[in-house]
């Protein structure tokens, strides 16, 4: 079974600076939107989440506007994860793959929700949103390695030997 042909699973994008991703995928864990459980609980078991970073880091970071990671979401478990004294935000287990950075310019005439609109940052702020199967191919397809495609269950050793991964 492909990866990226069911139908029943649903996508989404989130959006974080690329050293929260790497910190993220380093703890095998999703958390957006400043620690909100609203965008974590709209996901379910096996739906896809790629995450797009605008900044490399959160407020003085340099500009990057790329897809940086992407994962499935592993389980219902929605969680409180203790920060610091003073910031408790809730995560939730994603699987994440191995894969290359993309920047958006590269995509923005093949993916609906880009297309043909000089604004297309502005769906970016709302932090987290649902896209379409076709679109999440696409983004998809730049990402992960093409042995990782070719209807191979994920993660696999070889998917990760033909070109630089996160």
């Amino acid at each position: 079974m492909s990866m990226i042909k069911s139908q029943k699973n649903r996508y989404w994008i989130g959006v974080v600076s690329a050293s929260h991703v790497n910190a993220a995928i380093e703890g095998g864990f999703a958390q957006m939107c400043h620690g909100k459980s609203a965008p974590l609980r709209q996901m379910a078991p096996n739906d896809w989440l790629i995450y797009y970073s605008p900044r490399s880091d959160m407020s003085k970071g340099q500009p990057l506007q790329a897809f940086t990671a992407i994962g499935q979401v592993m389980d219902d478990r929605i969680y409180k994860h203790q920060s610091s004294e003073s910031f408790v935000p809730f995560r939730r287990d994603i699987r994440y793959f191995p894969c290359r950075e993309v920047k958006i310019a590269s995509l923005l005439n093949q993916l609906t929700f880009t297309r043909e609109n000089r604004n297309w940052g502005f769906i970016f702020r709302r932090g987290h949103f649902e896209i379409g199967a076709e679109d999440f191919k696409t983004i998809a397809a730049s990402m992960l390695v093409e042995e990782c495609l070719e209807d191979k269950l994920l993660p696999k050793e070889s998917c990760n030997q033909t070109m630089p991964l996160r």
